[in-house]
């Protein structure tokens, strides 16, 4: 079975969907938690959603500096604890549209946002 790093090394943002309820899922599990459904898909996920909460972690300047770390609800209704990239963490805002993107550190792949363009 492909699992969500897999999906994320090949460069895609896929999410587990119950096939009973037609609910999102994050992270990924065996059981629906809506409805105890176990006929799980995995579907494309469009990468759009809302910085919901967001922290900074502060660091010296020579571990790489302050990073923040945000939940972001996805426009397909789940929430994801991550990060927003491109700007400095102090400018990262609750309701900010943001959009995802896979980068690379070392040898894992990781989703992270950035703000969103305008008129999305």
């Amino acid at each position: 079975m492909v699992q969500w790093r897999d999906y994320l090394r090949a460069g895609r943002l896929m999410l587990q969907r119950c096939a009973d309820c037609a609910r999102y899922l994050f992270y990924p599990r065996v059981l629906c938690p809506h409805c105890s459904g176990v006929a799980l898909t995995r579907e494309p996920a469009n990468g759009s959603g809302i910085v919901y909460s967001t922290s900074t972690v502060a660091r010296r300047a020579e571990q790489g500096g302050d990073y923040n770390v945000s939940l972001v609800d996805l426009d397909e209704g789940v929430r994801m604890m991550t990060r927003v990239d491109g700007i400095p963490s102090k400018d990262v805002r609750i309701g900010m549209r943001v959009r995802a993107g896979i980068v690379q550190e070392g040898a894992e792949h990781l989703l992270v946002f950035r703000p969103a363009q305008e008129g999305m």
